[in-house]
């Protein structure tokens, strides 16, 4: 079963459930994937992440049912998995830009472009036709890497991690955060590691360096983190590396062969041969 049929399934039990308290961790189990990693292929699928699909799903059923019954506001507001009429009421008035008791009265059909249909990932599938703007990874076997690095925490909620992951970069490079991890062994080479995935879209960004300290005396904020050995899809990155995981996540691997395993995504930067506008740098993708 490939990644768009997986991911229907979860949205089939999304929709079943709209009128129910959200849960991340049961539809993404309905994909067989792990809830962070069904986050980030839906956003890189469909460019908006899961919570905001449902809201807007909720919202356009709450506006169908506000028109085509007479059923009260606040029964309207808790049947779509709000605690208040004043809470719908301010989330209604948000998306639709006037308040419900407004939209019910208006004879005219509601603004087609605020209304979120449900997804057909077939319809993805399609779009992207297996036509790659991307290079071609290189499949590689690897073996454990010992890093010791600072922690950054960021979400992928709101393309966070993409605003934020540059800032990080740099303020590890202006303060020297490298000069604080010991035995240092390949100081040229910088490594970007996520890990530590949370439900909610959270995870940690670790900046650092190979070190062969076995049992390093660490400042605050640093950690240890073993890489662990196995198969990697490695990407060149071409220009500043902004939108390669987007391509990865939402058009090689689900059109791919592979499966994402369990472990961290890392990216390996040569900082001598590095520029802000071209980066020397490859990205690595557990996969089996």
């Amino acid at each position: 079963m490939d990644h768009y049929t997986r991911i229907q399934l979860a949205i089939t039990y999304l929709e079943d459930h709209l009128q129910e308290e959200f849960d991340i961790r049961e539809a993404s189990a309905k994909a067989g994937f792990s809830a962070f990693h069904f986050q980030r292929l839906f956003q890189a699928i469909t460019g908006f992440t899961v919570l905001e699909y449902v809201r807007k799903r909720r919202l356009t059923e709450a506006a169908r049912h506000l028109r085509d019954s007479a059923d009260g506001i606040l029964n309207i507001a808790l049947s779509w998995g709000y605690q208040s009429q004043e809470a719908f009421t301010r989330a209604f008035t948000a998306h639709w830009g006037m308040t419900p008791a407004r939209f019910r009265r208006l004879d005219e059909q509601p603004c087609s472009s605020k209304m979120q249909r449900s997804i057909d990932f077939n319809d993805y599938r399609t779009q992207l036709g297996g036509e790659f703007y991307m290079n071609k990874p290189r499949l590689v076997t690897m073996d454990a890497i010992q890093i010791i690095g600072y922690a950054y925490q960021t979400n992928l909620n709101g393309d966070q991690h993409y605003t934020d992951i540059p800032g990080f970069y740099h303020d590890f490079g202006a303060e020297q955060k490298f000069m604080n991890i010991p035995e240092r062994t390949r100081p040229d080479l910088a490594y970007g590691i996520a890990c530590r995935f949370e439900d909610d879209g959270a995870f940690t960004f670790l900046i650092g360096e190979e070190s062969s300290s076995d049992a390093p005396e660490l400042q605050p904020g640093y950690t240890t983190f073993e890489i662990p050995g196995g198969f990697y899809a490695e990407f060149t990155v071409d220009g500043s590396g902004q939108d390669i995981r987007k391509m990865i996540y939402g058009s090689w691997l689900p059109q791919s062969n592979y499966e994402r395993r369990e472990g961290p995504d890392f990216e390996v930067t040569d900082v001598w041969k590095s520029t802000p506008e071209q980066l020397d740098m490859k990205i690595y993708i557990p996969i089996k």
